[in-house]
């Protein structure tokens, strides 16, 4: 299975999981899995991730030769599928401001709809089905268009741990449901990926309301 990541999953993975100062070895694991030829960035989504802001950590770790040719993936997207991708995903009748909006996404989801038994789009959007046109979310898309669509925790489970040591320190989150400065959700999500031996080990002993 080949996994596509969205720009968001890079972007979040580094602003509020994973900072690449902080937790280089998740940045190592993701370099190597690309490297494997398990992840990809389709071009189109390292180019919406490298316009941002120049004195990023992520855009310097992109900027690497290593990093973005590991990551980057070697293809060019059909413009069939792409259409595709609109007409089915989103509307068939839409209007230049539509697609304006539409960014990058038919790009992504059209590299996966090109071999979609083999492959699968990772992304932080979350299904939405009452989303209509240009506002449809991602997995709301790719369920119509029978491609796969995975969030980035579900992803590191598939593919193995990415994290050992620093995974439990590493987060600095501002949701209102952080408790210690460590996001609740974020936390389920890393037992989730932990092992209870390794959770104890981390010291994890956080009780989480339902």
């Amino acid at each position: 299975m080949l996994y596509l990541l969205d720009a968001n999953v890079l972007i979040t993975a580094n602003s509020l999981y994973y900072p690449i100062d902080q937790v280089p070895e998740f940045w190592s694991w993701l370099q190597h899995k690309a490297t494997s030829g398990h992840v990809k960035v389709p071009f189109e989504i390292l180019e919406e991730v490298l316009a941002g802001r120049p004195d990023e950590p992520l855009i310097d770790w992109l900027s690497v030769d290593e990093s973005r040719i590991a990551l980057e993936l070697d293809e060019a997207a059909g413009a069939n599928l792409v259409q595709r991708v609109v007409t089915i995903g989103y509307a068939n009748d839409p209007t230049d401001d539509e697609i304006q909006e539409l960014g990058r996404d038919p790009f992504l989801i059209a590299y996966a709809l090109s071999d979609s038994a083999d492959r699968c789009v990772v992304t932080t959007e979350v299904s939405k089905p009452s989303r209509r046109r240009q506002n449809r979310k991602i997995p709301d898309v790719c369920d119509s268009l029978g491609v796969r669509c995975c969030g980035p925790f579900e992803l590191n489970r598939e593919l193995g741990e990415p994290v050992t040591n620093t995974m439990a320190s590493a987060g600095r989150c501002t949701h209102r449901n952080a408790v210690g400065g460590v996001d609740r959700r974020l936390l389920r999500e890393w037992l989730d990926v932990l092992t209870p031996a390794k959770a104890a080990k981390h010291k994890l002993g956080f009780a989480f309301s339902k």
